[in-house]
C-alpha cells in the first residue's frame, strides 16, 4: 500500500510569495518551512498554509 502524501501551497506573509510542495507529514513541513529549516523559504517568513490536497503515492503527488 501507497503513502499518503499532501501536496499543499502556502502563502509568506511577508511578500505574499507563493511557495507549491509535497510532503508526507504536513504539519511537521510547515513547522520547519516557519522555523527557517527550509533555505529556500527561510528568507519569506512567516508562511500560511492556503491549500492543500491529500494524494496517494509519491509519484502521483509530484
Amino acid at each position: 500500500m501507497e503513502e499518503v502524501y499532501y501536496v499543499y501551497a502556502l502563502i509568506s506573509e511577508k511578500d505574499n510569495r507563493i511557495y507549491v510542495g509535497f510532503s508526507s507529514n504536513l504539519d511537521k513541513r510547515l513547522k520547519e518551512h516557519n522555523s527557517g529549516k527550509t533555505k529556500s523559504t527561510k528568507g519569506y517568513r512567516p508562511w500560511k498554509l492556503i491549500y492543500n490536497e491529500s494524494i496517494v503515492g509519491r509519484q502521483a503527488a509530484r
